[in-house]
């Protein structure tokens, strides 16, 4: 069996690597004209990318984000349970603004891809190299009656929305009822999280006798992708046989808010309270810049657009096999930025003469407060061939692994922000 608590030494100590040596040996004097980048996202891959090229000297850099903070979609499932505070995961631009990076508090409305991105108000912006990583925008048109019901059925997969869903988990801890949480088939933003919620609200009621169940409606056969299935599935059976119901290969089409039901091909779902987490896309700027349909089109290794060879797209807006994850978004921000740097030194890509490793995507699936699952993807790509995907999961839930994704969140926002 492999060593999996050696493993876990190993991607938390990966995730604690100084940002000094981001761009290692990239840094020069600055020029009176500096190359101008603009980032359009303050999240994991908008931070990554920023970051490194600022520390780079080569540029000049513009991060464009409507938020005032930072807020982390990874491990947030523990505020959004009642296990912690919404002030444990967000964090300060501080530091960014320290480093010189201008930013820009606006909401991108248009890409001119002749060199210039559009504000909420207006104002263009003006760049040489253009860095994406806007995230992800939900496919409410796939649930008939959705939009109507916003409001009362917040997703809550994007910064600053897990506050509506912590509202709706903590009216149902109260009285409980029939908790129902969607998974809309893959790709979707961090595949572990929607079991993530369901295992922290079931701990929650375990905790505080609350009288029910959290009802799973899974559009897929199993937890996907399919490494994770055991580990998430045996948790179910082991630790919430009496508050969890797995319902498999069920798509929502339907929601009748005044009737509080769900519509299924197989019957109807009675609610109490719902998280209904949607089927997912790139934001439409990505679309209305032909960029890509659902998601953008890159090329591999190096995230460039497929349609524009200034723009890089990273994060969860780019659409390969790769594993929608904050930490892999983050690796690919700092690669991009690495490869920009190279492009303004006018050194030649390098050349590979065979499998190419792709920046890794670590998470964690909380399976109580104390106790996680850790999944370690290894992507790696070759010429004219789709991307690898080498996972590395734990057998079983476990404290040490829980610990650890404390440990990794620390890291990584202190890469970040800190």
């Amino acid at each position: 069996m492999p060593d999996f608590s050696s493993s876990r030494r190993a991607v938390v100590g990966a995730g604690v690597a100084t940002a000094a040596a981001w761009v290692a040996g990239c840094a020069v004097s600055p020029k009176a004209a500096r190359p101008r980048v603009v980032v359009v996202g303050g999240g994991w891959g908008g931070l990554g990318a920023a970051r490194t090229l600022a520390t780079s000297g080569q540029v000049a850099v513009t991060m464009i984000e409507p938020n005032d903070r930072f807020m982390s979609c990874p491990l947030s499932a523990h505020y959004v349970a009642g296990f912690g505070r919404e002030a444990d995961y967000q964090r300060s631009y501080a530091n960014i603004d320290r480093q010189g990076i201008q930013r820009v508090r606006e909401r991108v409305t248009e890409i001119d891809r002749s060199a210039a991105v559009v504000v909420a108000g207006g104002q263009r912006i003006g760049y040489d190299f253009l860095v994406l990583s806007p995230g992800i925008d939900y496919m409410e048109e796939a649930v008939q009656g959705y939009a109507a019901a916003r409001e009362q059925l917040p997703v809550g997969f994007r910064a600053f929305e897990q506050a509506a869903v912590r509202r709706q988990v903590d009216a149902f801890l109260e009285r409980g009822g029939e908790f129902v949480i969607t998974v809309p088939k893959p790709p979707l933003r961090c595949p572990p999280a929607p079991y993530e919620r369901a295992f922290l609200i079931a701990a929650q009621m375990k905790r505080r006798g609350t009288k029910g169940k959290v009802i799973i409606v899974d559009a897929s056969p199993n937890p996907m992708p399919m490494p994770i299935a055991a580990p998430i599935v045996g948790a179910m059976k082991s630790l919430y046989a009496a508050q969890i119901e797995y319902v498999t290969n069920t798509e929502v089409s339907a929601v009748d808010i005044g009737r509080r039901l769900l519509v299924t091909p197989t019957g109807d779902i009675g609610f109490t309270a719902a998280n209904m987490v949607l089927p997912m896309r790139a934001p439409a700027l990505i679309r209305s810049a032909r960029l890509g349909e659902r998601w953008a089109a890159v090329k591999l290794p190096s995230f460039l657009s497929q349609a524009d060879d200034k723009i890089y797209v990273v994060g969860d807006a780019q659409g390969t096999p790769l594993p929608k994850s904050g930490h892999l978004a983050f690796g690919c921000g700092k690669q991009v930025a690495a490869d920009i740097v190279r492009r303004i030194a006018g050194q030649p890509a390098p050349v590979a003469s065979g499998p190419v490793t792709l920046p890794g995507a670590i998470c964690w699936a909380a399976v109580t407060h104390d106790e996680a699952i850790m999944i370690n993807v290894t992507p790696s790509v070759e010429a004219g061939q789709p991307p690898k995907l080498a996972f590395q999961v734990d057998p079983r839930h476990n404290k040490a692994s829980g610990q650890g994704s404390l440990q990794w969140g620390d890291s990584m926002w202190n890469q970040m922000l800190g």
